[in-house]
């Protein structure tokens, strides 16, 4: 494992910290605009000067940047207070997956414009019915003509209120198992029969919708891969997406309980002077180290032109319990103060009860904690597969609580 840039990414480094020196918003620049704006204004300031979604293709708006210059930009931005981004899961998620499947004609109209800011996509994946189980879904689309007409409801759709294009996968043949029967498409959001309800999260915010779809018309030609290819379709989404997801990032770190530990008073000490207190940090120092050097071992890889191996799995397996533990207990070393949660009264602006309120969701999104443990055991240990005794089975013909 190499710690060192090498002289080239040195050199790069350099140019990037620069430029965000002299180009990141200032409060002024931003100021009147709400953070959609915020995020659209600091994207198109990037691509414009050739930083923006920097290892896509350049004629997709790109600069054909190696994967560890992506990974050294992501670096020296989050050292700059930036608008915060609405652009993830377009970005990571919805573009790989119109890359790999969408035309060439197609890539060009919307890639440019994804990469630029000036449209938004989501992802509309998860059902009511479905759980965890995306082949279970039961959003329904018909043929008809040039069209496809669906019928059906999405959940915890992240961003569909602003968003202008979505990715969306349906069932087509229910006559099938459930793997085989699925198809996969693109859509305007702004179609007629979309609409779209905002849940309203118990942090406050309201980041993700129900998305219901009646008589929706969405043309043949905006679908990706063959009729019933979709799972393998949705393969390329989802691989993206925990790569995108990661460890959760932002929110509590362990050097931000570190401090509060030595703030804060236990028995009339300095909590830091407690056994429990000290074995907690010990257990979360080692963690949040496993994580930093798992990933520059596979930083080495980019940087060698190999591919990383299968440890990245563990990023959000480790990461995101990991952040609801610290901010649960920093929560407890707050003692009643620690109900309070207003920027301008709580500790550390409230970062502690917004970690706390937010990171059940980091355990879910992308994957549960139970998918993600099936998927490195299957998949990197190559232990046998779960029960599934729908295997095999037609889904129309699989057993629900209602038959």
């Amino acid at each position: 494992m190499d710690f060192k840039d090498t002289a080239e990414e040195a050199a790069f480094r350099e140019e990037v910290k620069g430029w965000l020196a002299a180009n990141v918003p200032t409060e002024g620049e931003l100021s009147g605009l709400d953070y959609i704006g915020r995020a659209k204004l600091w994207q198109k300031r990037k691509y414009d000067a050739g930083w923006a979604c920097i290892r896509w293709p350049k004629e997709h708006g790109g600069r054909d940047a190696s994967a560890i210059d992506q990974v050294i930009w992501n670096q020296e931005e989050s050292k700059f207070n930036t608008p915060d981004s609405i652009f993830a899961i377009g970005h990571g998620m919805c573009a790989p997956t119109m890359m790999t499947w969408a035309t060439d004609e197609q890539n060009k109209r919307y890639l440019p414009k994804l990469a630029s800011g000036e449209e938004v996509w989501c992802q509309l994946f998860s059902e009511p019915a479905g759980g965890s189980d995306l082949a279970a879904l039961r959003t329904r689309a018909e043929k008809d003509g040039d069209d496809w007409v669906i019928n059906g409801q999405k959940i915890w759709t992240s961003g569909a209120h602003y968003s202008d294009y979505g990715v969306l996968v349906v069932r087509t043949d229910p006559t099938v198992p459930k793997h085989q029967g699925l198809t996969y498409f693109f859509l305007d959001m702004k179609s007629p029969g979309i609409e779209i309800k905002p849940i309203k999260q118990i942090s406050g915010g309201s980041n993700f919708n129900e998305v219901y779809f009646t008589d929706v018309r969405i043309p043949d030609a905006q679908r990706l891969g063959a009729v019933g290819q979709g799972w393998q379709v949705s393969l390329t989404t989802l691989m993206n997406e925990r790569a995108s997801i990661g460890g959760g990032g932002g929110g509590v770190g362990f050097d931000s309980v570190y401090k509060l530990a030595t703030r804060v008073k236990l028995g009339g000490k300095p909590a830091i002077e407690n056994d429990q207190v000290r074995a907690n940090l010990a257990n979360w120092y080692c963690q949040e180290s496993g994580l930093k050097y798992t990933g520059y071992r596979s930083m080495t890889a980019l940087s060698r032109g190999e591919i990383p191996g299968p440890e990245n799995s563990i990023g959000k397996l480790v990461g995101a319990p990991k952040q609801q533990d610290m901010a649960s207990f920093a929560l407890d070393l707050l003692e009643t103060s620690g109900a309070i949660w207003d920027p301008e009264l709580s500790e550390a602006a409230g970062m502690f009860q917004a970690t706390y309120m937010s990171s059940p969701g980091l355990r879910i999104a992308g994957g549960t904690d139970e998918i993600m443990a099936n998927i490195i055991a299957e998949r990197v240990l190559g232990l046998p597969q779960d029960m599934r005794a729908d295997k095999g089975i037609p889904f129309n013909e699989v057993p629900t609580s209602s038959s």
